[in-house]
């Protein structure tokens, strides 16, 4: 199996260059290292180059997508590697089932939710996704088969869950689903007029609700510097009603030769999202579609960025730092002119990850994005790594293209320990990026 390498990339836009491609029944059979590092390649959903290998091998891995068991009475399923959270979704969903914790995107592999530990809108609940994986498998370059669990290969376990592929051909996984009474959601939106509203709205909501997760408002400034809209929202009771149907997936209908976000189209944008948020916080039955997964509503939107693509930044801020730091990086991304379209903010529970490199620290995170414009986008995020690091807190790999070796010793201090267990025939652009020198 060999893939065309202008599919090959991330989200973010950056390309595979020099990489060849391969089907994982090939790498299985000749699992050797010495044709060069390889390393998983699921979806491509990560946005920096966590999941590129340029000068090396691809494991193109959604050929292995199916699912091996599901047992309705107890929520245990078992996948390969492969399987799109999308198609899970699909299955489990009708039986009253849920995955415990779910990412922004339902387009990623469970794999991929695997090696980067994801987190969702319920982290102060369930932290992440690897507290509920029960087992995994793992196939390393030496054609060891190896199954991993807590009480099984548990060093190796813990290095998989967040190891961004590096510890070997993930080629299953089991885990626990959630029980859930509907496929709706009970949804209640609260506008705020500032940072400090977030806060209080957000510590309140972390006691009474399943999901929270605020949408700020980056260009307003002034006496509406920080405000935005809290989402918070718990699985909606049974309703004997068939649950209504989220609305057609549209497509991104062209690849602009320019990025269509900028300063003007942004506050256009922002005026009519929060204009069209309901005023009243009284709950509202919708669809789980929607609240988990809004931007999946239109394909390929990453194309309005422009042929230069994206660059999210995402840190985490221990609490006692987070008000202020968040105000600060807000601040300067302001004065900087750029425009952010996704800027999200959050809390962070304190439910540790068996993960040794799992991003969520308890505290507060946040979420910008901007169209990279060479330059002037670099030295914003640079900006912004220092600020995270200055109070203790950490960028985020997965959601990287460009952090230095220095950012990411601050961020993951004993990501020594975890290079251990790095297979040596598994390497990424992005591994080689921040552990040089």
């Amino acid at each position: 199996m060999t893939l065309p390498l202008p599919e090959i990339g991330s989200w973010g836009g950056l390309r595979a260059h020099d990489t060849t491609t391969l089907a994982p029944e090939a790498w299985l059979v000749d699992p050797a290292p010495q044709r060069g590092p390889v390393l998983a390649y699921g979806n491509g959903r990560s946005y920096g180059d966590s999941c590129l290998n340029d000068g090396g091998r691809l494991i193109i891995a959604r050929s292995l997508d199916r699912v091996l068991a599901f047992d309705r009475e107890s929520g245990l399923v078992t996948c390969e590697a492969g399987v799109l959270l999308d198609d899970l979704l699909n299955l489990v969903v009708p039986t009253g089932w849920f995955p415990p914790v779910t990412p922004g995107t339902c387009f990623v592999t469970i794999a991929g939710a695997l090696a980067n530990d994801v987190h969702g809108k319920n982290h102060h609940r369930a932290g992440t996704f690897g507290r509920h994986v029960r087992a995994l498998e793992l196939v390393r370059s030496d054609g060891q088969r190896l199954t991993c669990a807590p009480d099984i290969n548990p060093a190796l376990f813990a290095a998989t869950i967040g190891g961004m592929g590096l510890t070997g051909l993930i080629t299953q996984v089991t885990l626990q689903l959630m029980p859930v009474a509907s496929a709706e959601m009970m949804q209640e939106t609260i506008h705020f007029g500032g940072l400090d509203a977030f806060f209080a709205i957000a510590a309140a909501s972390d006691a009474t609700h399943d999901y929270t997760v605020a949408w700020i408002d980056a260009l307003a400034g002034g006496r509406n510097f920080g405000r935005g809209v809290f989402f918070r929202a718990n699985h909606a009771p049974a309703s004997g009603e068939p649950p209504r149907q989220p609305g057609r997936r549209l497509p991104f209908p062209i690849k602009p030769p320019f990025p269509l976000i900028n300063g003007l189209t942004l506050r256009a944008f922002n005026l009519l999202y929060r204009t069209a948020q309901p005023r009243s916080p009284a709950p509202r039955r919708i669809p789980y579609r929607p609240f988990f997964y809004p931007l999946d509503r239109v394909a390929d939107w990453n194309r309005a960025y422009g042929p230069g693509g994206l660059r999210q930044f995402q840190c985490a801020i221990p609490m006692p730092a987070a008000r202020q730091t968040v105000e600060t990086m807000l601040r300067r991304t302001l004065a900087a002119g750029e425009a952010s379209f996704l800027t999200v903010l959050k809390l962070f529970g304190d439910m540790p990850s068996p993960g040794m490199m799992s991003f969520p620290i308890a505290g507060a995170t946040l979420t910008l994005d901007f169209p990279h414009r060479g330059a002037r986008t670099e030295k914003l995020l640079t900006e912004l790594d220092a600020m995270a690091m200055a109070v203790g807190g950490r960028v985020n790999p997965y959601k990287d293209a460009r952090m230095s070796p220095a950012t990411f010793e601050a961020s993951f201090p004993h990501w020594r320990d975890f290079a251990a267990h790095v297979d040596p025939g598994f390497s990424s652009s992005f591994w080689r990026r921040v552990t040089a020198g």
